[in-house]
């Protein structure tokens, strides 16, 4: 399985590092698992929205390439120093208030729609978001009808764009798996590595990590509840 996780200028640096460090553990304990670094415009140093800490994307997003698609959320304000290159966003748009979402809706000025729309409609490839990933995704359009979780600030807008809101730290919607809050990217790597590569590899895992996997996976299995 060869996951790329993207990067786009004013991401959340834990939403990348957490399943990076997972699956790369995995890949090493397996054998059968590679990860990279990626954005929409290819190799580039990108600056997330934390201190203005930054990471390198060492290839472009290719959907024809991947296997597992990995998006982000956002973290910071536009406008803090060093959260949003000045190329990116222009001194005289910078607000001290712009929220998150305004972070994730930078990335619909992009490539990156049109990349992961692709992404989606692969059937070869399984498209995942840690927190607000998933609203990076359904912003893009590409979520409606779907089940999905986000960071719980954002299920009202998540629910907004037509999606079926699941408050679950990870929900397996088949070819799409999203998770809720932004340390379930250790959890979200864990469920994919138990998923794609088999429950020895994920546990041996968390026990490097040390790491106790938290919440239920949600899927659209089993007889449906009633009466809560």
């Amino acid at each position: 399985m060869h996951a790329q996780i993207v990067l786009f200028d004013g991401f959340d640096p834990l939403d990348v590092i957490a399943p990076f460090e997972v699956l790369h553990a995995g890949g090493t304990a397996s054998g059968a698992v590679s990860v990279e670094l990626v954005s929409a415009e290819g190799p580039r140093e990108v600056v997330s929205g934390t201190g203005g800490l930054a990471l390198r994307a060492t290839a472009a997003l290719d959907p024809a390439r991947a296997d597992l698609v990995v998006v982000p959320g956002a973290s910071g304000r536009v406008g803090e120093a060093g959260d949003v290159p000045d190329h990116e966003v222009g001194a005289g748009e910078r607000t001290q208030d712009d929220p998150i979402p305004v972070l994730l809706g930078r990335t619909l000025t992009t490539e990156l729609p049109v990349l992961l729309k692709a992404a989606m409609g692969n059937p070869q490839v399984t498209v995942a978001a840690v927190c607000g990933g998933s609203l990076v995704l359904a912003m893009a359009g590409l979520l409606e009808g779907r089940h999905a979780v986000t960071h719980h600030l954002g299920l009202d807008l998540l629910d907004a764009t037509g999606v079926h809101v699941v408050n679950a730290r990870v929900v397996d919607d088949g070819d799409l798996i999203t998770s809720g809050g932004v340390t379930s990217g250790l959890d979200l790597g864990l469920y994919l590595l138990e998923r794609e590569v088999g429950p020895r590899i994920a546990h041996a895992v968390e026990e490097l990590f040390a790491h106790e996997r938290r919440g239920t996976v949600w899927r659209a299995e089993g007889p449906v509840p009633v009466g809560f």
